[in-house]
């Protein structure tokens, strides 16, 4: 307690030192008038050149860095509730998964290492997505977030088969000595206190260099709290921080010729996980030899603590030279990233305790499932264009990836081997632990090496008022694997498994600019998603039902998808409309499944689904100050093919009909900002914001007899075995509001005050499940109501 004082105490501290420097910092003048009357025109590089979204021949969304900073959104979950067709699961901290335009294969998680993503996520020109964790990276001095609806593969290659989202920095300034100070104080309701402090600075070093430097240092109240044994009680468990920093070095000798190397750092610790537990085998109310317990609102019960841990070093150097009419660009990256895991697996390796008729002291053993990532990544990009306004401009290019990736899991369960020993023979632990440490009932080690090369180009004509755009991307793509494990859990196993795959995504694109505020869209693009190989079933755990219907599952198929679309993009005055409808074709969907009893998840190819919709971003200048924003999507996802088992049972909910799973048929987010001068050198501010997100259903499965009833199956603390947990898988919609009122002054002072969430919604993420029932069930959580203030200074 001392100690978490002491913490808080220092983290006040900072943040009012730091709000005090950036009272003294040196003012930049601007006009206050001009915050009400200008309406924004945002540049944006979706198509690796400069344009404005009008002129971008498919659908986009861009947030410039004020529209983040006048949103409050300090994530990418808080940015998605103002696109339209994105979808993210927040799993916690740097815990995200992305989905486009209801293109899904239902939750992924921390022991299936071998899934790619479906939507890949750029750091400016350096690819830094990782499908089990999409990077958390901290939106302080971001230029712009863009978000490229659709297959991107042309120019942004696997895993960007439903669209693509890039970090676009502020880039270092030649001349200019400018930079912005921030902190920031919250307070959660039922929770903790969490607060931030950030800076960037921009130093011009000669007339042909400068430097940018960004650091932040977040700490994240917790808001969750978990239960233990003998009546204890731990509060708002999930707390953390996030620390890190960005240095970019611009280097311009000439006007034709910019090298800009950069070193980026980030530090993710969460100390336990946003879950709200329905059911646990420690803590049920079905126990009459335990104490009887039911799991409220924001709570969940541990026997050990958990936590979450992401080290991300990256060092890349992007190359410009123009020649001739030419643009030649190298991009070269190196990323270097460690994840850590530690999730309280008592409840499960107790439920199979309980199974193998251990006694109660073995089944309540302390056992922490322990997963390690260890990435090295290598990117080399390097293309060739036009650099001038002809009506002919091309591209072409060649990337290059090297992954060397590590995944570990162990069990560490202290005592276990004993216990084993005397239920089922002495020796038994030794003769299952195939090289692997004592008292550790499951172990794997995944060594992987995946190599992926291709070859891309697009070029376009304009024929007076109509642009053609083709292009393609060539592909050719391995993975070497080894599986070992060793344990009683586990199945002994040995392999090794190499999977290799090639194909050409092609894409074809017509704008039609009716005026210089209207233009027409229309595509017909290819996207495609990586294959793999499942992880071997844990044999020893599962039923022999479970054993049969998912022992069949290993190697699965790349993922391919036809898209479709038409779109308009207007912009008359202050009113700017960007709307498009769209079709996919989707072959081999792959598809995340529970193995039921088997502790294990597999993924598997569903032959063919489709998703249909028409989504659309609204925004528009009412008045002298007034804005308001409107952004929404209406879904169709569903699977076009029906999956039965050797007996004619569908699997996992692959039914022909059924929706895809995580993603909401609708959504919708409406913000208004008013804006009013003040004095000649004070505008004040409020901002309201609505955003709603439909039902969902985690896994495809979900959808099938839902209601569901739990039974554990496991005569345990008094428990008959019997009782059922009964509840809805489809989670529920839900609304969220927030508030904010400001200043701005003319010498760059802001300061804001902020509710979010303001009905304190306990929004149903996703849904969690430990050996099908068995163990667990519980969902992840959104934030509750969060007040806090955000004092700035730029200069």
């Amino acid at each position: 307690m001392r100690l978490e004082t002491h913490r808080r105490g220092a983290r006040r501290a900072l943040l009012a030192a730091t709000s005090l420097a950036a009272l003294v910092v040196p003012p930049a003048v601007a006009s206050a008038q001009d915050r009400t009357d200008v309406v924004e025109e945002i540049i944006v590089t979706a198509t690796k050149r400069d344009a404005t979204i009008l002129d971008v021949p498919f659908s986009i969304n861009a947030q410039s860095q004020a529209d983040i900073q006048k949103s409050g959104a300090v994530t990418l979950e808080d940015l998605s509730r103002n696109v339209a067709g994105l979808t993210i699961q927040n799993l916690g901290p740097g815990q995200s998964q992305v989905s486009v335009r209801g293109v899904s294969a239902g939750q992924v998680v921390r022991d299936q290492p071998g899934v790619k993503e479906q939507v890949g996520v750029y750091l400016d020109e350096s690819v830094i997505s990782l499908s089990l964790f999409t990077p958390d990276i901290d939106l302080f001095d971001l230029n712009r977030v863009e978000t490229l609806r659709g297959p991107q593969g042309t120019l942004f290659g696997s895993g960007s088969v439903g669209g693509t989202i890039r970090y676009i920095t502020n880039q270092p300034k030649l001349g200019a000595y400018e930079g912005t100070v921030e902190a920031n104080f919250n307070t959660l309701k039922g929770g903790d206190v969490g607060g931030y402090v950030k800076g960037a600075v921009n130093l011009p070093l000669s007339d042909k260099a400068a430097l940018r430097v960004v650091g932040y240092d977040t700490e994240y109240g917790g808001f969750v709290d978990a239960l233990g044994e003998g009546g204890a009680r731990k509060n708002n468990v999930n707390d953390g921080y996030r620390r890190g920093g960005r240095v970019s070095l611009l280097f311009k000798p000439t006007e034709d010729i910019t090298i800009t190397p950069r070193l980026v750092y980030q530090k993710i610790h969460a100390g336990g996980f946003n879950r709200q537990e329905a059911f646990n085998l420690f803590a049920n109310p079905f126990t009459t030899t335990r104490p009887a317990i039911a799991l409220g609102e924001r709570e969940q019960y541990l026997l050990l603590d958990e936590s979450f841990g992401d080290k991300t070093f990256l060092g890349d150097l992007t190359a410009s030279f123009g020649f001739n009419g030419l643009k030649l660009t190298s991009v070269t990256s190196y990323i270097d990233r460690k994840i850590a895991v530690n999730r309280d697996a008592s409840a499960l390796s107790g439920s199979v305790s309980v199974d193998l008729g251990f006694p109660a002291a073995a089944v309540t053993l302390p056992s922490k499932l322990v997963d390690t990532t260890d990435l090295e990544q290598f990117t080399q990009e390097a293309r060739l264009g036009s650099d001038g306004d002809g009506p002919f401009q091309w591209l072409v290019g060649a990337f290059y990836s090297k992954v060397d990736r590590v995944y570990n899991q162990r069990l560490p369960t202290p005592g276990y081997d004993a216990y084993t020993d005397a239920t089922l023979g002495a020796g038994t632990s030794a003769a299952v632990a195939n090289g692997f440490p004592a008292n550790s009932p499951y172990n794997a080690s995944l060594p992987y090496k995946i190599k992926q090369k291709a070859v891309f180009g697009e070029a376009s004509y304009e024929i007076q008022k109509l642009t053609i755009t083709a292009g393609g991307r060539y592909y050719d793509f391995s993975e070497n694997r080894r599986f070992t494990s060793g344990g009683l859990f586990a199945n002994g196993d040995d392999q090794v498994d190499k999977t290799s795959s090639d194909g050409f995504t092609p894409r074809l694109l017509l704008s039609y600019k009716a005026n210089p505020g209207l233009t027409f869209n229309a595509q017909a693009s290819k996207g495609f998603r990586l294959g793999g190989v499942n992880d071997p079933l844990n044999l020893p755990l599962c039923t022999p039902a479970d054993a049969a219907i998912f022992g069949g599952f290993q190697a699965y198929d790349d993922e391919t998808l036809w898209n479709y679309e038409g779109g308009v993009k207007t912009r008359m005055g202050g009113v700017t409309f960007n709307g498009a409808v769209f079709y996919t074709d989707i072959k081999n969907l792959q598809t995340t499944l529970d193995a039921g009893s088997c502790s294990s998840r597999v993924v598997f190819n569903v032959p063919k689904a489709h998703t249909k919709g028409i989504e659309g971003e609204l925004s528009a200048r009412l008045a002298p100050g007034f804005d308001l924003r409107v952004s929404g999507s209406l879904l169709q996802a569903e699977f076009d093919s029906t999956v039965r088992d050797g007996t004619g049972a569908v699997i996992g909910g692959i039914r022909e009909g059924n929706r895809l799973p995580s993603v909401p048929k609708f959504q919708i987010s409406v913000s208004a900002t008013y804006t009013r001068t003040l004095t000649e050198t004070m505008d004040g501010y409020v901002t309201a914001s609505f955003q709603h997100v439909g039902n969902r259903y985690t896994q495809a499965s979900d959808q099938e007899n839902n209601p569901r009833s739990f039974v554990s199956g496991l005569p345990f603390g008094g428990a008959s075995g019997n009782d059922a947990t009964v509840l809805n898988l489809q989670l529920p919609s839900y609304d969220i509001i927030n508030l904010s009122a400001g200043v701005q002054m003319d010498d760059g002072l802001d300061i804001i005050a902020y509710v979010n969430n303001v009905s304190d919604e306990n929004a149903l993420l996703s849904f969690d499940r430990e050996r099908g029932g068995r163990a667990r069930l519980g969902y992840s959580i959104g934030q509750p109501r969060t007040v806090g203030l955000t004092i700035r200074k730029s200069f």
